[in-house]
């Protein structure tokens, strides 16, 4: 079966290729079509290693003008955008049952009774936070395209088609590969806030609306059928949040009128999208027999059920309408608008009831219930917003206030005085901030934002997150910040640990906190705290990063336990191992014993999302596989590691981390080779997603964010954040520790295999043959050894991986891994190529190239590679 969806998956990249192939005859003639298609047989023997192939593309890169250059480019961007939709596709038409298949015959061999399925299942909590970064290189225009493109491509491979038919579904796929070739494929200006926000929402009402009710009822049939075990009404398993319009943590650009923009607008589609299920109810629900509890609400009405549903459809339009109105400066009466999720399911339980009381469960059991486990799911909030800062800003507004005080400055203050302050403010029943006062532009926004939550519902927010938290001061001034600013309810408040040191003092940091009797009564036995991968990873290296959030996370379980709270601990994942990026069920088992008690809360990121929720059946599928590893990993959870193991691994982190300082930090040839061997600068003018690529725009690479960071590396295939220093590490341990141990470690515990089998897909992924040819263009003399120690340090840790893997070549325990990226690998060879020449020529002609048909070219080369490479970071 996997041969037969293998040749189809290549045969459909073929068929594409051609379509596209007769577009651009169609409008540049033949001789164009004959020289792309060369480039495309050059660059599938150059990654077969056919020298003088790669010789050929250099050649003609050279002679080529500007502006065809950037056709090239476009071509093979093109080319690699369509061989993602066809895997996409092919994915979304494997059995989607797949993961919970595995999961019931795990259950199965365990022969777990039916109250320890019941109990994992009523844990499950699993919250997505949707997020805009790292950025969708895709513009949303295209994406709609290609959402149409992969329906054609599901509808063209039915067996039952007839000839009319498939015509006309041909006709349809040389229409839609027109559309995208005569598109503009890098947006002209930068996606404002609302803008990643309204794609965020977007993704909701185009697949996971549909997707999260159908897997639902799967899992709860299953669950029926095998043990017995419903899943409640009032379940919500899943459920959405995200940052996009509440992430200000370095983004001028999201202030508390974005914020505020946003809340309505996601209430706005939420509206719409319940309108139209009730439509559809008024249309169903036509029936007469109803129960008592439905005839007194609904008095003498001759069809109950849609009489109880027309006032609801109808405040639906009216939130929905009378926001618009809002939104364009209209006075409205904000009073007949649905605020409240049980608005919506009061009337919706009267009728499921009523049904079941009838003898109507399959009526019951239908849309409606569907639409029940959307309220559950979404709610008329649509997401909940989380509002990130960092603490550097919260502690601004203090200091700037005792000064006007005439307290002294808050920032002078030592630990125990801040907390001292804080508390007695936080136990005071009179304003802190004077009237008269006149807050700095900056202070006035944090004071603004924080005004915004408590003129608005709390069941629209998430949790509140302070990025480079370090201290229990830094909680407890948001706390008081938002008691100060009116509002009157427990905002949860993250801390979010992502450096090192963070990390490493995270549990001491907690300890203080929940020390604090007000604390602990203020938070009502629930914490979030959330685990930052990306600086961790950028800031000592993968493997150092790693075991210091395993450690954390580990102690911070145990702290919760002595402190009887329930810890959520929030997973801000990037898309690679550089930022934190697992396979998902890999994710969940590498986690500590008990992590999961809490739920799973993790960040979904940017192009993640398109791969793994843009389609329902990928979305099902996607949501499968969290909910099958968390249930699993609760009910069979990865072993706590040996003291050896503990021992080796720590000496590992250790290693790696200098091993990976001691280039990135301490080698003053690296950041001269950094920025002349990567698009690192170039990659500051395309016009991705709408926050800076650096906290500070004069900074070096330690202000650089970890998105370009990984991005920049990621485009010259030298991938290197997210191997440095980690083989060598583990070869040094191994040479002179007991090697059966580290062989134990890979067998039995997870969170070490884990991070081995992500550096399989690494290594797979880069390729030091195109990096060497980015350093013998760009790269100066006397720093072109610089690169070839690192690709001889990367070609080492292949070599090391493999022995310990016992596998003959990188991916083999993962060939449909292995073949998607072989079949895009032959695309990306040109582009890489492409992107060397434009680089030395934009170089070269300095502030000329701003603005021109060049640096067009190179945004476009930038995309392609992300697209084929299937990551911006």
């Amino acid at each position: 079966m996997q041969s037969h969806y293998d040749a189809e998956l290549k045969d459909t990249v073929r068929y594409l290729g051609k379509v596209l192939g007769e577009t651009i005859k169609s409008e540049l003639g033949q001789d164009w079509l004959d020289r792309i298609e060369k480039i495309r047989k050059d660059g599938r023997a150059s990654y077969q290693g056919d020298a003088q192939s790669s010789e050929n593309l250099k050649e003609i890169f050279k002679t080529l003008a500007d502006k065809d250059l950037l056709v090239v480019g476009r071509a093979f961007a093109q080319f690699l955008n369509l061989g993602n939709i066809a895997e996409q596709e092919y994915n979304s038409a494997m059995d989607v049952d797949v993961t919970i298949d595995a999961l019931f015959e795990h259950l199965h061999k365990a022969q777990l009774s039916t109250s320890s399925v019941e109990e994992a299942v009523s844990k499950l909590n699993v919250d997505l936070v949707l997020t805009a970064h790292p950025t969708e290189v895709t513009r949303r225009t295209l994406i709609h395209k290609h959402k149409e493109l992969a329906r054609c491509l599901k509808a063209i491979h039915q067996e039952s088609l007839s000839t009319e038919d498939r015509a006309k579904l041909e006709t349809r796929i040389a229409d839609l590969i027109s559309q995208a070739w005569h598109t503009e494929e890098i947006r002209s200006v930068r996606p404002t806030p609302v803008d990643e926000a309204r794609w965020g929402f977007s993704v909701i009402e185009n697949s996971l609306w549909e997707a999260v009710p159908e897997f639902l009822r799967e899992l709860d049939l299953r669950l029926q059928q095998e043990y017995k075990v419903s899943l409640p009404l009032d379940a919500a398993p899943i459920h959405f949040s995200s940052w996009m319009g509440g992430d200000r943590d370095g983004n001028p650009f999201v202030t508390h009128k974005v914020t505020e923009q946003v809340l309505l607008l996601a209430r706005k589609r939420a509206a719409k999208l319940f309108a139209l299920d009730l439509e559809q109810l008024q249309v169903e629900l036509s029936m007469f027999d109803c129960n008592a509890a439905l005839r007194d609400a609904v008095g003498d009405a001759n069809e109950p059920y849609r009489a109880i549903l027309r006032p609801l459809l109808r405040r639906c339009t009216q939130t929905r309408d009378g926001i618009a109105d809002y939104l364009s400066g209209n006075s409205v009466d904000s009073g007949n608008w649905i605020s409240h999720n049980d608005e919506l399911l009061e009337p919706l339980m009267l009728c499921y009831q009523s049904l079941c009381d009838c003898g109507m469960e399959v009526t019951a059991n239908g849309l409606l219930l569907d639409t029940i486990r959307r309220v559950q799911a979404f709610g008329v909030h649509l997401l909940r917003l989380d509002i990130r800062q960092d603490s550097q800003r919260h502690a601004d507004v203090f200091s700037e206030l005792t000064r006007y005080l005439g307290l002294g400055d808050y920032a002078q203050w030592s630990e125990a005085d801040k907390q001292a302050f804080l508390l007695r403010e936080l136990g005071s029943k009179r304003p802190l901030f004077p009237a008269n006062w006149d807050a700095s532009e900056e202070v006035q926004e944090v004071l603004n934002t924080c005004k915004v939550i408590s003129e608005h519902s709390q069941h629209g927010f998430g949790i509140y997150i302070i990025s480079m938290a370090s201290e229990a001061s830094d909680v407890m001034a948001v706390q008081l910040l938002l008691k100060e600013s009116g509002v009157d309810w427990p905002m949860p408040v993250a801390p979010l640990f992502e450096t090192l040191d963070d990390l490493n003092n995270s549990p001491d940091v907690m300890r203080k906190l929940l020390s604090v009797d007000w604390y602990r009564g203020y938070i009502k036995g629930r914490q979030y705290v959330m685990i930052g991968y990306s600086d961790s990873a950028k800031d000592a290296g993968a493997i150092a990063a790693g075991w210091a959030q395993y450690e954390s996370q580990e102690a911070l379980v145990k702290l919760a336990e002595e402190f009887d709270v329930t810890l959520t601990l929030f997973h801000g994942r990037g898309g690679t191992i550089g930022r934190g990026g697992l396979p998902a069920h890999a994710a969940i088992h590498s986690q500590p014993p008990g992590s999961l008690e809490g739920g799973f809360r993790v960040t979904e990121q940017g192009e993640t999302i398109r791969y793994k929720f843009g389609m329902p059946t990928l979305a099902k599928r996607s949501l499968g596989i969290y909910a099958s590893a968390i249930i699993e990993a609760m009910l069979f959870p990865p072993p706590e590691p040996k003291k050896e193991w503990r021992d080796l691994i720590t000496k590992m982190a250790a290693l790696g981390r200098d091993n990976y300082r001691a280039t990135v930090r301490h080698d003053p040839n690296f950041v001269p080779y950094f920025r002349v061997a990567t698009p690192e600068q170039e990659l500051g003018k395309l016009p991705l997603g709408s926050r800076p690529s650096k906290r500070k725009p004069s900074g070096g690479i330690e202000s650089l964010r970890a998105i370009p960071w990984i991005f920049a590396w990621a485009q010259t295939r030298l991938v290197l954040p997210s191997w440095l220093g980690v083989m060598r590490a583990i070869d040094k341990v191994k040479s002179e520790e007991d090697e059966a141990i580290v062989n134990e470690m890979f067998q039995d515990w997870p969170f070490y295999r884990s991070r081995l089998s992500m550096l399989d897909m690494v290594f797979h992924k880069a390729d030091p043959r195109i990096s060497e040819e980015y350093d013998a263009r760009l790269v100066p003399q006397e720093l072109k050894r610089f690169g070839k120690a690192l690709r001889e340090e990367l070609q080492e840790s292949i070599e090391s991986l493999l022995a310990l893997t016992g596998q003959e070549s990188i991916m083999d325990k993962d060939p449909q891994g292995k073949e998607s990226m072989n079949i895009r690998a032959a695309y990306l060879q040109p582009l890489h190529y492409l992107q060397i020449e434009l680089l030395d020529r934009i170089r070269k002609a300095g502030e000329d190239a701003q603005n021109s048909v060049l640096e067009r070219a190179m945004m476009v080369t930038i995309a392609g590679i992300a697209i084929g490479m299937r990551n911006t970071g």
